[in-house]
């Protein structure tokens, strides 16, 4: 199924591809759409998983608004769509704003999130490197390329999408690692060696997760889902079909967080 579900209101483009598994929804990133992340990582996903993507108001098919982008009504999106069209929980695998929006649900509604993949996400606004992004560069080129052949505005409208985008990622997200603390369901924290997110914030984010695990892949830049799909998905797969946390020969992190679990429990 593929098309204009009524989310909250707002005409929403929803692609489901059905099948009997399990659910996961595809979060994509910011000045993106769905297509790409199910172009890249859909095929092996949905060998395994009912694969659900859509489009963010502004983003691909789904028409903008007059109001500016916040992550908090962009997480309201994705629990709307996993309740009408996953009806229920589901594996969340998100690649930049789509990783911040996949930590946002956890928190907001865990009755929704089963195992989380976040790639290339920060979780405060601080943990983004200071780059200055070249509007003239390649990855934008695509970005502008991809929003005129979809969006329902128009390509006069991508200005202004990029304004609002530009701003969110300024002054959004706040979390806490406080915050993520209060994340329970097993996360796996995905960063490209050469990451637009700072290595040493990727690095906070998994730690501060109680059931966080991190690859950090090589040869990768924030672009990792496009860069290297193939390998992104044999760190995917393994991690939602593993049961129960990871046993490994020499624990250090996980056995003291194994021990500070066992004194709670008494």
């Amino acid at each position: 199924m593929a098309g204009l579900v009524d989310i909250d209101g707002h005409p929403t483009w929803v692609e489901d591809l059905g099948g009997g598994a399990a659910p996961l929804l595809l979060l994509h990133g910011g000045l993106s759409n769905s297509d790409a992340l199910l172009a890249t990582l859909g095929p092996g996903l949905s060998e395994h998983y009912r694969v659900i993507a859509f489009d963010r108001r502004g983003h691909g098919y789904t028409a903008d608004t007059a109001a500016e982008f916040h992550y908090a009504g962009m997480a309201r999106e994705a629990v709307s769509v996993l309740e009408k069209v996953a009806g229920g929980p589901a594996h969340l695998v998100g690649w930049s704003d789509g990783g911040i929006i996949a930590l946002l649900v956890a928190l907001q509604r865990p009755d929704l999130a089963a195992k989380l993949v976040v790639i290339g996400t920060n979780y405060h606004v601080d943990g983004i490197q200071p780059v200055e992004l070249d509007p003239g560069s390649p990855v934008f080129q695509e970005l502008g390329r991809a929003y005129v052949e979809r969006s329902p505005d128009g390509p006069g409208h991508l200005e202004e999408v990029i304004r609002k985008s530009m701003q969110l990622t300024r002054t959004e997200p706040s979390l806490t690692t406080e915050d993520l603390a209060r994340i329970q369901q097993p996360v796996l924290v995905v960063a490209g060696d050469d990451d637009l997110v700072a290595l040493p914030h990727t690095v906070s984010l998994y730690e501060a997760l109680p059931n966080g695990q991190l690859a950090v892949v090589p040869g990768a830049s924030h672009a990792l889902p496009l860069e290297q799909p193939a390998t992104l998905t044999g760190l995917i797969l393994p991690f939602l079909a593993a049961e129960g946390p990871p046993q490994t020969l020499m624990p250090i992190r996980r056995a003291r967080t194994t021990a500070t679990d066992a004194e709670k429990a008494r």
